[in-house]
């Protein structure tokens, strides 16, 4: 059976997605008997588009591109959501983590109707999770969200599947790319400022970068693994936060002489019944597995009870990577609703 798919949003991930299922269709049905429609998009600044019987992915990349919009449909996201062809939805509205919307009514509308959810978009699972978790149970559908962490590298699929069985006892990583990117051209003896401002002329850094030098990207990527991986009952509200915009050039020139590097570490751990978390920069060991991740890399360290010290390495941003993230989310979905 086609899967049939609607878009909310569509920036530099979704367009991201919609390359790959255009690019990859004859081969997504060839290895993995994979088939689709997309039948809608909702975008606030791009408009809309709808069509039960499919949209040709290729005109509307390719408007997209030249006009910079992809339709004038007079169909709103949640009247999208509750058309009856609809059987997914790529939630990729930008990430807002005080009351998660507007993905967070999409999400639980998709899911109250048994549609099935991909998303990237970090506030609705890092403030209600497991409350999305529940909706998509009762009414039979699956919540996917593998780009929300590491977008293309796996991280979610590898703590919940690959290592199924260990007890994970906690999780460490550098999980916001701009922030070690600061970090690493600092340890060359430049400024924090100076840095700053290199990494927004090269796209790494937003025009406000708020999110990601004062740590609460990194917030959001650790509270949703300490719920998702380590079934943490943990609110965002009470997990400690620091960023790097304190950190001089000095502080890092210190920590490098005494055989350490400065790193953004967000770190969650068992302590008793409990599930703790935090974001702070961190001196660590030359030795320590993440120590040498430099640039826009990210990564995770998750410390088990049976298969030791597991580390992953990748890219944790980008329109591509993230699109990638997705379409692993819509092929498991596509394996699980086949095993049933």
């Amino acid at each position: 059976m086609n899967m049939n798919i609607a878009f909310i949003g569509f920036g530099t991930v979704g367009q991201g997605l919609a390359k790959m299922l255009n690019e990859k269709k004859a081969h997504l049905k060839s290895e993995y008997g994979f088939e689709y429609k997309v039948v809608g998009i909702v975008d606030l600044v791009k408009g809309s588009v709808y069509s039960q019987d499919g949209i040709d992915l290729g005109k509307i990349l390719s408007i997209c591109e030249k006009k910079g919009k992809i339709g004038e449909e007079k169909i709103s996201s949640i009247e999208l959501i509750k058309k009856d062809c609809v059987d997914a939805i790529i939630e990729v509205t930008p990430t807002n983590l005080k009351d998660g919307e507007p993905g967070m009514s999409h999400m639980k509308e998709a899911l109250k109707n048994g549609k099935h959810v991909v998303t990237t978009n970090k506030g609705p699972i890092a403030l209600a999770y497991k409350e999305l978790k529940k909706i998509a149970e009762e009414n039979g559908a699956f919540l996917k969200f593998e780009g929300t962490v590491l977008s293309g590298t796996p991280a979610i699929n590898l703590a919940t599947m690959d290592l199924a069985g260990v007890s994970i006892k906690s999780i460490e990583g550098i999980l916001n790319g701009t922030t070690n990117y600061i970090l690493t051209e600092i340890e060359k003896g430049k400024s924090y400022e100076e840095v700053l401002k290199k990494a927004q002329n090269l796209g790494y850094a937003e025009a406000d970068p708020t999110a990601d030098v004062e740590g609460y990207d990194a917030l959001a990527k650790i509270v949703i693994l300490a719920k998702t991986v380590m079934n943490g009952d943990i609110n965002i509200k009470d997990v400690p936060r620091e960023g790097i915009t304190e950190i001089k050039k000095e502080k890092v020139e210190s920590a490098i002489k005494n055989g350490k590097k400065m790193k953004l570490i967000a770190r969650a751990w068992r302590e008793g019944n409990k599930i703790m978390a935090k974001v702070s920069p961190e001196e660590i060991s030359t030795e320590h597995p993440l120590a040498n991740v430099n640039g826009v890399l990210n990564a995770i360290t998750f410390t088990t009870d049976v298969a030791g010290e597991i580390t992953i390495i990748g890219p944790g941003a980008g329109g591509s990577s993230a699109g990638y993230a997705l379409l692993t989310d819509l092929l498991s979905i596509h394996r699980m609703k086949n095993f049933d």
